[in-house]
């Protein structure tokens, strides 16, 4: 299939069944754009909607991001995962408003250039928000372009990512380029789907290899599959008189960078003696139900164990808080610390 008529019968499906009401389309913007496909990643459109509705209603330009704080922008991100994305983001509008005056660079090049933006969300922001040619290849629309082509192997092989994005460049059209770049993402959302594509309403059946060879999900291969090692860590949750709890904010970068969290510690024996250097009056300690975390790399088992303490509260050191759990503060916290912070509100003691 030549690539006219590929772009023709991609714009045709788009004007007849293409999405066109998602939040991130109306008042169109490179920034809300961008921010939407920031948190596009790696989480589903209906997981994103809210998120961004928060986001935009608190941070409604990229002049309101550079100057929000870094708990502001990971309280708004807390539940997304990922918190790189947010510390970037955060980086990146300031870049845009200290370098460029408030303005996105009109290039695929210059977006490249802001942290956290890669050839594909560069693609992304250029083509929706500014009209300009720049093919993308997200997760959808390399399944669309792997089985289109029947494309053997892993896109995350160079080689394959390359022969992927050379296909890229070869379909997506001068005109309408906008609307091609939302279409061939729609496609791979809710027709070319992982598992059970919807192969004979697709406007490309007739010429997709995958569909004539009768094995469509062959395609594109599977990431080589490695067995995840287990880490197992004590977290204290110290729990005071007021219904308050004891976090600490995690260094910047690593895990859970800028959050808020629980000292993280490798056994019941170094708990103890962490215990024994703090000036607190212990009342009571429980073991709570463990909790599993799986990471892109490893699962992480938690042990929380609820600390009753006498005597502190309110004024903690620089970078440690009190945190009110009848009240809480907008703070950025990982999602495996919001469950072990609901698993303790039924161990509140009654208020005064």
């Amino acid at each position: 299939m030549k690539p006219d008529e590929f772009a023709q019968r991609v714009l045709g499906w788009y004007d007849a069944h293409g999405r066109k009401d998602l939040p991130w389309q109306q008042d169109k913007s490179p920034y809300r754009v961008w921010v939407s496909e920031i948190m596009l990643q790696q989480t589903q459109v209906a997981t994103v909607i809210p998120y961004f509705a928060r986001f935009m209603e608190a941070l409604p330009d990229v002049q309101a991001l550079a100057n929000a704080s870094d708990d502001e922008v990971l309280h708004l991100w807390t539940g997304l995962g990922y918190y790189t994305r947010a510390r970037n983001l955060h980086k990146a509008a300031k870049q845009v408003v200290a370098e460029h005056g408030g303005e996105f660079p009109r290039s695929v090049e210059g977006l490249m250039a802001l942290p956290g933006i890669g050839r594909s969300t560069a693609g992304a922001i250029a083509s929706l928000s500014m009209g300009l040619w720049a093919p993308i290849l997200d997760g959808n629309v390399k399944r669309v372009l792997a089985r289109f082509g029947a494309v053997e192997g892993w896109p995350g092989e160079k080689g394959v990512h390359d022969r992927l994005w050379r296909m890229a460049e070869r379909y997506t059209p001068q005109n309408r380029v906008q609307h091609y770049t939302q279409a061939m993402m729609d496609m791979g959302a809710t027709l070319c789907t992982r598992s059970k594509p919807s192969c004979l309403l697709c406007p490309l059946k007739e010429g997709c290899e995958a569909r004539l060879l009768g094995e469509p999900t062959r395609f594109p291969g599977s990431k080589p599959r490695k067995v995840l090692p287990v880490r197992q860590c004590v977290m204290p949750l110290l729990l005071n008189e007021e219904g308050e709890v004891w976090l600490q904010r995690r260094p910047p970068s690593g895990l859970w960078g800028g959050l808020w969290s629980p000292v993280q510690l490798d056994s019941q024996e170094v708990l103890t003696a962490w215990l024994q250097s703090r000036p607190l009056a212990i009342a009571h300690t429980e073991a709570l139900p463990a909790l599993r975390h799986t990471f892109s790399h490893f699962h992480l088992d938690i042990q929380p164990v609820l600390v009753r303490v006498h005597g502190v509260g309110g004024v903690a050191e620089a970078g440690e808080v009190w945190y009110n759990l009848r009240e809480p503060g907008r703070l950025g916290l990982a999602a495996p610390v919001k469950k072990l912070l609901k698993q303790i509100e039924a161990h509140l003691p009654s208020p005064a």
